[in-house]
């Protein structure tokens, strides 16, 4: 039975992927139209989108507009040179379309399981970019010191062009040091740096 249910109406991985199509396609519309802007007019739209923020609209209200920001933001980018972890590094980045769905998938909490190579790194800028305009600060978890490092600085490149702080907490970093991070608006850091930090904060408070 579930079987032929599959077969008629689709598993539930069809069906969003189906669902977000329509959105895939809007992002990249809105892109095109942003491809006219001036680099200060595509970097006017984070401020603009925080104060409509302000105002009343929520993130969904932006969603699109800020994925096709981030995808034009990267695409300006390419040519460009980033140092990572002491290298100097080539920006030759650009989000497809199924990285498109991948960060759509991440901001409405969902599970983006992506095989080696779909540039999952990338994907993250979507929702994260977008998550940091109201201004709360956002936490990006990785697997290690280096990762956090290295995802800051590679990733930062397009957050900095945008206009966004990026900060990166690291072992045995001093207490100044790390609210200094904290205060940024995206924080890179291992689940161990974050998992201490809230213990502290809470055996203090």
């Amino acid at each position: 039975m579930n079987w032929i249910l599959k077969k008629i109406i689709g598993s539930k991985n069809d069906r969003d992927l189906k669902r977000m199509q329509p959105l895939v396609e809007k992002i990249n519309e809105l892109d095109k139209e942003y491809q006219r802007l001036s680099d200060d007019e595509l970097k006017a739209k984070t401020p603009e989108f925080r104060e409509r923020l302000k105002n009343g609209e929520t993130l969904e209200d932006i969603e699109l507009e800020a994925f096709a920001v981030a995808k034009n933001a990267a695409r300006r980018l390419c040519g460009t040179q980033v140092e990572v972890c002491g290298h100097t590094l080539d920006w030759n980045m650009v989000h497809f379309d199924v990285q498109l769905i991948g960060g759509l998938a991440i901001h409405k909490g969902m599970i983006a399981e992506m095989a080696t190579g779909e540039g999952k790194t990338l994907v993250a800028t979507l929702p994260v970019y977008l998550n940091a305009l109201n201004g709360r600060g956002v936490h990006v978890v990785t697997t290690s010191d280096y990762h956090s490092q290295r995802d800051s600085e590679w990733m930062g490149h397009l957050y900095k062009w945008l206009g966004l702080s990026v900060g990166c907490l690291r072992n045995q970093m001093p207490p100044p040091q790390r609210r200094e991070m904290y205060l940024c608006d995206i924080t890179y850091g291992t689940n161990n740096e974050f998992g201490f930090d809230y213990l502290r904060d809470n055996m203090c408070g």
